[in-house]
């Protein structure tokens, strides 16, 4: 018997049938509360624990469930959570997967026969569960050298569960519960494109109202949203969506707040908002600090050389390509520099830039760059509008509008 003093017979039977009490009890008072607990496979708790000693010392509790009528109207749902429970104290972890998703199966047909939604907690902690457990699995599994393929099989096990609850009625508040379940699920496995359709039947069906739903629910759709639109590079939305999840996080949740950030200072960088150091200090952020340093100061060697530090990281979150792009936003703040320098030298020549002085800063920067580089980068930001002017291609000089000659992005990266 794994883990445990040794335990007679009689107190493994008392202990089996105390959970069956207590099963039976929540199912009749309608409380989802101690339900919920009751099938908390993962959390480790001591009463669960004990149990799973009671179930590997009494092994014939299938006949104690089966000779009660009582007990027997659930017996679909708790004889494979036993056996879940018998496997996970043992850690045979695909085993346990397997018997969870077995009972699973029967919880849901179960709660679709419930009128209301009084079992809703429940049904989050299966959903939690099927996740989780068949993570662990997995990784049981590539520790074997066999092929990990639970996990995708609680995605379809989960899309089961979403369909129960996304339909009219008191229960659909959980479908957005499921759905980040869905989405920590497709994220992992890479597969992200299988989000489309769940976000689909979220955001159609309008016979909810967004606001509706549980705060952290909302929180942590708009976070798992807000990545997809930095995927699809669509700034302007990841925007709003990352923005919407750290103003609605608890801001107690230090390191919930440090995930949104992660994905938010790059999309903010990108539509040319930049975050202060205390903010990036205070998170952990600190591999943005250069960053924001470069754009600062127009440094483009510190900006490379800040993606080639952090190169690993940045691909890793699917990042880098929008820090990349910032290199625009570097010769434009560098040109505005020099434009300034010269207004104080001389307010009549200001916006007339030669290339030959932009050749020099770069050199002063320590970037090899020859005049037709410089002239090509200056057509690009004219073309992009990160520049108000035109190109004096003669006398190789960058004449600048008099009126706002770098305009603000105003919520647009500079990409589009």
């Amino acid at each position: 018997m794994a883990g445990g003093a040794y335990m007679s017979m009689g107190e493994a039977h008392r202990r089996i049938l105390e959970y069956l009490n207590r099963f039976s009890d929540a199912v009749s008072t309608q409380d989802g509360k101690s339900l919920s607990r009751l099938l908390s496979i993962s959390s480790d708790s001591p009463q669960l624990l004990s149990l799973a000693d009671a179930l590997n010392t009494f092994q014939d509790f299938s006949r104690l469930i089966r000779q009660s009528n009582e007990y027997a109207q659930y017996a679909d749902i708790i004889l494979p959570l036993f056996r879940t429970l018998q496997s996970y104290r043992l850690r045979n972890l695909v085993e346990s997967y397997q018997a969870f998703e077995k009972a699973a199966n029967s919880f849901i047909q179960e709660f679709r026969n419930w009128e209301s939604a009084w079992a809703l907690e429940a049904v989050y902690v299966l959903a939690y569960e099927i996740r989780v457990l068949a993570e662990r699995a997995d990784r049981e599994l590539t520790a074997n050298g066999k092929t990990p393929e639970k996990l995708k099989g609680a995605g379809s096990l989960l899309m089961k569960v979403f369909s129960t609850l996304a339909g009219k009625g008191p229960k659909r508040v959980g479908a957005l519960y499921v759905t980040c379940q869905l989405f920590k699920i497709y994220f992992k496995l890479g597969t992200v494109h299988l989000c489309r359709s769940v976000i689909r039947s979220i955001e159609t069906a309008r016979i909810f109202d967004f606001e509706e739903f549980p705060v952290r629910d909302r929180v942590t759709y708009m976070y798992y949203t807000g990545r997809l639109e930095v995927y699809n590079e669509n700034f302007p939305a990841a925007d709003h969506k990352l923005s919407y999840a750290l103003t609605h996080c608890n801001s107690r949740k230090g390191a919930n707040m440090r995930m949104i950030l992660k994905y938010l200072v790059p999309v903010k960088l990108s539509i040319g908002v930049l975050p202060r150091a205390s903010l990036l200090e205070s998170y952990g952020l600190t591999e943005y600090s250069d960053i924001v340093l470069s754009l600062r100061r127009g440094d483009l060697r510190l900006l490379r050389h800040a993606l080639l530090e952090h190169e690993d990281r940045f691909l890793r979150s699917g990042v880098y390509l929008v820090l990349e792009k910032l290199e625009l936003q570097v010769y434009q703040r560098l040109l505005k520099k020099i434009h300034l320098i010269q207004k104080e030298k001389d307010p009549n020549k200001a916006h007339q830039i030669k290339l030959d002085v932009i050749v020099k800063a770069m050199k002063w920067l320590q970037m090899d760059m020859d005049i037709d580089e410089v002239e090509c980068i200056m057509s690009i930001l004219i073309y992009k509008n990160l520049v108000k002017g035109y190109f004096a291609h003669k006398s190789k000089v960058v004449v600048l509008s008099k009126q706002d000659p770098f305009p603000k992005l105003n919520g647009k990266p500079v990409s589009s």
